[in-house]
């Protein structure tokens, strides 16, 4: 026979009211299912955190994927922009090369004498990198071909540096021949006297006269013609006061029948500088100024050097 236990319900005056049997095994199921009630219930709630915790996780990696997706967009913009500026910029070389032949051109030098040209021997320039991609595709053939082009473009702008400074030299070794080349009048008056055969005014024979006669007041103002070094400054015979100065390159300019030289032997002059006064001084009909032009001690026309 199952075994019971007898519960005694009391009323509030402590009478006996009613008496309650229950079967212990009954009490027994009730509390292994208290037990088990709460037991699954407490698994329950750990699941729950879990899954929560789980989800939690769920969507910083999904935000964290998304920041990165934008991340490498962003930087496939950023290769799309340097590919651009890459084409910009090898057009900007491309171009200096051509304004390099251009003013070798103009300034009537050779061309340039590098081995080899722009891009390397027999090189041309490499093809514009295509940057039209779409951003969800994988740029690395883009980046390849962009750090091969950066390689091209360095070795490209090297030699385009130096074939610049040699024609910077060039240049400056023109300007500076330019400069010492005679290119004005000596001294404002009248032309007397040319460069060639004349009859002498002192002997009635024909002589070689070596340079220009310009007449005009005495102490006018004589110019230098160009750039140079005066390499004579004194008296020499039936020239009369003499002042002599030497443009380099072969080049030299003589005056004479000064009154007066203003500059010594020595000193540096520039065009249109103020050397001296006309005279008449030496064997002279009245003031004038003698004006020669000698290249490598060769007489030659003074009136090819007067552009003015």
């Amino acid at each position: 026979m199952a075994k019971k236990i007898s519960l005694i319900v009391l009323s509030n005056s402590g009478t006996t009211v009613k008496q309650l049997s229950i079967p212990v095994a009954l009490l027994v199921t009730m509390a292994l299912a208290f037990i088990l009630g709460a037991g699954f219930i407490g698994i329950s709630f750990r699941d729950y955190q879990t899954l929560r915790k789980s989800l939690a996780a769920n969507q910083n990696a999904a935000q964290t994927i998304d920041e990165q997706r934008e991340e490498i967009g962003q930087q496939r913009l950023q290769i799309q922009s340097f590919a651009h500026e890459i084409n910009a910029l090898k057009e900007k070389l491309v171009g200096l090369d051509q304004f390099e032949e251009k003013i070798r051109v103009i300034a009537n030098l050779t061309p340039s004498q590098t081995d080899d040209n722009l891009f390397g021997v027999g090189g041309a320039a490499p093809e514009d990198l295509d940057p039209q991609l779409e951003l969800t595709r994988r740029h690395e053939g883009l980046m390849r071909e962009m750090h091969q082009q950066v390689d091209e473009l360095n070795a490209a702008s090297q030699r385009q540096q130096s074939s610049f400074g040699s024609l910077l030299d060039k240049l400056e070794g023109q300007r500076n021949l330019l400069a010492s080349t005679p290119a004005i009048r000596p001294a404002d008056g009248w032309m007397t006297s040319r460069f060639g055969h004349r009859v002498s005014p002192f002997t009635g024979r024909k002589e070689f006269h070596k340079g220009v006669d310009i007449a005009n007041r005495k102490g006018t103002a004589i110019l230098a013609t160009a750039n140079g070094i005066v390499s004579y400054a004194g008296k020499k015979g039936p020239m009369g006061n003499v002042l002599v100065i030497d443009h380099g390159h072969g080049m030299i300019t003589r005056y004479a029948h000064l009154s007066e030289a203003l500059k010594k032997q020595g000193e540096k002059v520039k065009r249109g500088d103020i050397i001296a006064q006309m005279g008449n001084s030496g064997r002279s009909t009245g003031p004038h100024l003698h004006y020669e032009v000698q290249l490598n001690g060769v007489p030659v026309n003074p009136a090819t050097y007067i552009l003015n």
